[in-house]
């Protein structure tokens, strides 16, 4: 019987330079050891939408689930400690680096909901920082499969990445073109949503529209151009 699909949401981050932010898992991680891969994860209990002032909901505007952006998000700070979140006065969100890493310390050791974060800092999320692009199931033939939802998002004004060690070997600014032109090369190695998601993002700057839409058979071919590399 095939295992079912977890969900999962996955952040592509972009910077003013049309690079996006690739970071490697180290060789010591039990699934997609030693990837290129975006910041991203399950979507947990936590990341269930909880009525608040902070968060700007609007379900007219959002064709998935709020808990799919809530998930973005909290990977994102989690694995990079970029926090998407506004303040009232429209400046930048800059926290001091002790509590960056004390709410990222949180968050990794499930004691407290990404939430939490915007409440105690007085931050408002608002889910349209993230633009939605696509989804992409895992084949019923693998053992682990996930249901993921991918994200675009800008890096905020001030905010640099500063790689989790505990789940980010290294880390990279990198043009989609040259991420993939490296993988053909074998200087990388990409996963087949990690490439997908890499032409997407291609075919957005060449043509404005950002759309990920794949069918199974298209993933089962790819998978097997991989293997045989």
């Amino acid at each position: 019987m095939a295992a079912t699909p977890k969900p999962a949401s996955t952040v592509v981050l972009m910077d003013e330079s049309s690079r996006v932010y690739l970071t490697k898992r180290p060789i010591t991680m039990r699934f997609m050891r030693g990837f290129h891969v975006f910041p991203g994860g399950a979507v947990e209990k936590h990341d269930a939408y909880v009525e608040n002032d902070y968060v700007n909901r609007d379900d007219t505007q959002l064709s998935i689930s709020l808990s799919h952006y809530i998930a973005a998000a909290r990977e994102l700070f989690e694995e990079a400690g970029i926090l998407l979140g506004d303040r009232k006065d429209g400046l930048p969100v800059l926290l001091p680096n002790e509590k960056l890493v004390k709410y990222r310390k949180n968050l990794l050791e499930g004691e407290k909901p990404f939430i939490t974060v915007l409440e105690q800092e007085n931050l408002y999320f608002d889910p349209q920082c993230l633009t939605y692009f696509g989804q992409i199931i895992t084949p019923e033939e693998s053992p682990i499969r996930f249901d993921t939802r991918f994200f675009l998002a800008k890096l905020p004004e001030g905010q640099y990445p500063v790689p989790d060690q505990k789940e980010i070997d290294e880390a990279v600014w990198i043009k989609p073109e040259d991420a993939l032109a490296a993988f053909q090369t074998k200087e990388i190695k990409l996963a087949p949503p990690t490439i997908l998601a890499l032409q997407a993002i291609i075919d957005f700057q060449d043509s404005g529209v950002l759309k990920m839409s794949v069918s199974k058979d298209d993933l089962m071919r790819l998978i097997h151009l991989i293997k045989n590399l």
